[in-house]
C-alpha cells in the first residue's frame, strides 16, 4: 500500500510541479543559443520565393545568408527550417581577394525541425565574413486560428481570388524560411525578400518596394522588397492577393515619412476612411515613444485574411474595418470604440517589439505589455488623460494571474497571457510612481534612443526604467512580473484607527496609496507589517490607481 501511494504522489508531483519536464529537445534547439548557433552572427538575408498557388501554397526558394565568424571552434551549423518543409542543399560562399569561391561539399543532416549542416568551419577565420546558399521547398503549415496559431492563410477572397498571408510569432520564421530562427541574432544590415506570384496578383513584403519585373520562364511577376534596418525573424512576411495601393506622408520628427497601404480591391474606399487615423496615430507615438524607428524602409499597413500582427514595415490588419476589437470594447468603457484597436496596438509594435526586442520570448512583455499600454496612449492623444487612464484601467479586468509574465527561458516560450494587461497595469502604475509625466515620458523615449534597434533582456529594461524614473522598481517588478499573487491591502477601522498591511506581496513591496475619508486625503505606504495611524472617519476609499486587491479586515 506504501508502495502505490507512492507511485501515485510521485505522478501527481510530475504532472503538476512547473519544470522544464514538458520541454522537449526541439523546444531547447529553437530557444537556446546553442553550438550551432553561438559561433555565427547574422548580418543580411536575401530571400527568393517562387510560389505556386494550386490547390495548397508551395514554395521553392533561395536563402542567402551573409554571416561574420565569432568563434571558429565548430564544424556544424544550425539552420532552422520546420517540417514539412525541405531543406535540398547548402554551400559556402567565402570571399577572397579576387571574386570568391564556393564550396558545395557541405552535407546536411536532418533533425526534426533544425537541419544541421556538417562542414570544416572551424577553417573559416574568426571576424571573416561569408554566405551560405540554402536551397529549398515544400507546402508549409497551414494555420488553423491566425494568428495566435502561426503558419499560412491560403484563402479566397469575396471575388474569389487567391489571398494568401503568413504569420508565425511563436511559430516562428523557419516554418516557411530557412534562417537563424532566433529573436537576439536580427540581420544586422536588414534584408531583401523577392517573391514572385501570378501575374494577376500582387505580392507584398517588408521595407520598400524597389523592382518589380516579368520573370521570363513563367507567367509570374516578381516584386522585390528591401528593409535597410534590423528585423526580427518573425516580423518577416509576406501578402499575396489582389490588392490596391496609395501612398502618402507624414512629417514626423525626423523629416518625411513614407506611408503606403494595400488593401483588397473592393475595400479600397472604406480602407481610405478607416486609416486616415495613421498621421495622428504616428505624431502621437512620437510624441511619447519617440521618432518612428523604421523611416528608411516608411510605415505600411496591409489588409490581411486575419485580425493582425506587428510585422515591421508592413503591419497586418484584419479588424474588420470596425472600431475597438472586431466591434468589441476590451476595456468596458466605451473608450475602446473610439478608434481601431488594430491599427493602434500593432502599429504601436513598431517602438515596442520591433525596435527594442525581447532577447528571448520569455520576455515578450516588453513586447505586449508597453505596447498594450501605448492604446492608452493613445486615447489621452484622442480624448485626454483621464479618459486614457480610464481606458487602461478597464483592461485590468482581462488579467488572469494565471501564471507569470516571465516565461522559462531557452525553450521558445512566453508566460503568461497577461503579459498584455497586466504588463500595461505596470506601466501605468510607473507613471503613476514616477509622479512626473514629462520624467515618464522621457524615459519612455530614452527606451526607444539608448536600446535602438537592439535586442535587449527584462533585466536591461528594469534597470533603465528605475535609473530613469528614480523609483526602486526591485520589489515592483518581482512582484508583477515575477509571480502571480496580486497584493491584497488588508484593511480595519477601530477605535479612530485606520489599520492596514500587504499581504501576498514579496518582501520590500509597498506603493503610495492615496486614501480618504470624503473630506481629508493622505497618502499611505503599506507593507508586510500592520501599521496604524489615526483616523477620524467612519469609512475609507483607497486609490484606484493600483493593481491591488482592497480587502477589509485584518485578522
Amino acid at each position: 500500500m506504501k508502495k502505490v501511494v507512492f507511485i501515485i504522489l510521485s505522478m501527481w508531483y510530475l504532472l503538476s510541479a512547473n519544470t522544464t519536464f514538458a520541454f522537449t529537445h526541439a523546444d531547447t534547439l529553437r530557444g537556446s543559443n546553442g553550438r550551432g548557433r553561438d559561433w555565427w552572427d547574422v548580418k543580411k538575408y536575401e530571400l527568393y520565393m517562387n510560389l505556386s498557388c494550386n490547390d495548397s501554397l508551395n514554395i521553392t526558394g533561395i536563402n542567402l545568408i551573409s554571416f561574420v565568424v565569432l568563434d571558429n571552434q565548430c564544424d556544424s551549423m544550425q539552420i532552422d527550417l520546420q517540417e514539412p518543409m525541405i531543406l535540398e542543399g547548402a554551400a559556402i560562399i567565402s570571399f577572397v581577394e579576387v571574386g570568391y569561391a564556393s564550396d558545395f561539399e557541405i552535407k546536411v543532416v536532418h533533425d526534426h525541425n533544425v537541419w544541421w549542416l556538417k562542414y570544416p568551419f572551424h577553417k573559416l577565420k574568426k571576424g571573416s565574413m561569408h554566405q551560405l546558399l540554402l536551397h529549398y521547398h515544400g507546402i508549409p503549415k497551414v494555420a488553423v486560428n491566425p494568428p495566435w496559431d502561426g503558419g499560412i492563410s491560403y484563402k479566397t477572397d469575396s471575388a474569389g481570388k487567391p489571398w494568401i498571408a503568413v504569420s508565425c510569432q511563436g511559430l516562428g520564421a523557419s516554418a516557411w524560411w530557412p534562417c537563424k530562427d532566433a529573436q537576439w541574432d536580427e540581420p544586422d544590415s536588414g534584408m531583401t525578400t523577392t517573391i514572385c506570384a501570378p501575374d494577376y496578383l500582387v505580392a507584398i513584403s517588408n521595407g520598400k518596394l524597389i523592382n518589380r519585373e516579368k520573370d521570363l520562364h513563367w507567367s509570374d511577376t516578381c516584386w522585390q522588397w528591401e528593409v535597410k534596418n534590423p528585423i526580427n525573424n518573425y516580423d518577416v512576411s509576406f501578402y499575396v492577393g489582389d490588392y490596391v495601393h496609395w501612398s502618402d506622408t507624414v512629417m514626423g520628427e525626423k523629416g518625411k515619412l513614407d506611408l503606403d497601404f494595400w488593401v483588397l480591391r473592393y475595400n479600397e474606399e472604406r480602407a481610405r476612411k478607416q486609416f486616415a487615423v495613421v498621421k495622428q496615430m504616428i505624431h502621437c507615438f512620437e510624441y511619447w515613444m519617440g521618432p518612428y524607428p523604421f523611416y528608411e524602409d516608411g510605415y505600411k499597413l496591409v489588409e490581411a485574411p486575419y485580425l493582425g500582427m506587428e510585422h515591421q514595415s508592413a503591419v497586418a490588419y484584419g479588424n474588420k474595418y470596425k472600431m475597438g476589437y472586431m466591434g468589441y470594447d476590451r476595456t468596458g468603457t466605451d473608450i475602446g470604440m473610439k478608434f481601431d484597436y488594430i491599427i493602434i496596438h500593432e502599429s504601436g509594435h513598431e517602438w515596442f517589439g520591433n525596435n527594442v526586442t525581447a532577447k528571448d520570448m520569455a520576455d515578450n512583455w516588453i513586447h505586449e505589455g508597453i505596447t498594450t499600454y501605448s492604446e492608452s496612449l493613445f486615447a489621452e492623444c484622442l480624448l485626454g488623460k483621464e479618459k486614457g487612464q480610464e481606458y487602461c484601467r478597464g483592461e485590468w479586468r482581462n488579467v488572469d494571474n494565471d501564471k507569470p509574465m516571465i516565461g522559462p527561458y531557452s525553450v521558445n516560450k512566453e508566460g503568461s497571457n497577461d503579459i498584455y494587461d497586466k504588463g500595461a497595469a505596470m506601466m501605468y502604475m510607473i507613471r503613476k510612481l514616477t509622479n512626473d509625466d514629462e520624467k515618464f515620458r522621457q524615459m519612455l523615449r530614452g527606451l526607444g534612443k539608448d536600446f535602438y534597434h537592439q535586442t535587449v533582456t527584462t533585466e536591461q529594461v528594469e534597470k533603465y526604467i528605475s535609473n530613469h524614473t528614480g523609483v526602486d522598481l526591485v520589489a515592483f517588478f518581482n512582484q508583477y512580473l515575477r509571480q502571480t499573487d496580486i497584493p491584497v491591502l488588508e484593511y480595519k477601522i477601530s477605535h479612530k484607527k485606520l489599520t492596514y498591511k500587504f499581504i501576498g506581496a514579496v518582501k520590500g513591496f509597498t506603493l503610495p496609496i492615496p486614501v480618504t475619508d470624503g473630506k481629508t486625503t493622505i497618502t499611505i505606504n503599506p507593507s508586510e507589517i500592520a501599521q496604524t495611524i489615526k483616523w477620524k472617519g467612519r469609512s475609507v476609499v483607497f486609490s484606484k490607481d493600483f493593481l491591488i486587491k482592497i480587502k477589509k479586515g485584518i485578522k
